[in-house]
């Protein structure tokens, strides 16, 4: 039996376009939404966070992986206590965590 490789989260940038009933104001182009996704790799994490948004009516374009905390951290970035919070959930949920919203 293959060895269960464990979980990992990893934050995307997932770029959406308009849909009907997608809940973004009127006049919005888009948005940007930032998530925090777990899985064995970012393929998986991506899969699932595009399907979440598709299932909550968004036209994901475009998904941009920006690493796992470890990752992140290695880079230099610093990483607060909210934002390590919401990764921590993703994690224990096995989710897909929306962080922010930011419509163009």
């Amino acid at each position: 039996m293959p060895e269960k490789r464990p979980q990992q989260v990893f934050t995307l940038l997932v770029e959406v376009g308009r849909a009907a009933g997608d809940g973004l104001p009127e006049g919005a182009k888009g948005a940007g939404i930032l998530c925090y996704a777990s899985g064995v790799d970012e393929a998986e994490a991506v899969r699932e966070t595009v399907q979440v948004l598709r299932q909550a009516g968004m036209a994901p374009l475009d998904v941009a992986g920006h690493g796992t905390l470890a990752e992140r951290e290695a880079a230099g970035e610093e990483i607060g206590e909210e934002e390590r919070a919401l990764m921590d959930r993703a994690l224990a949920e096995n989710a897909v965590i929306v962080a922010a919203v930011e419509t163009a």
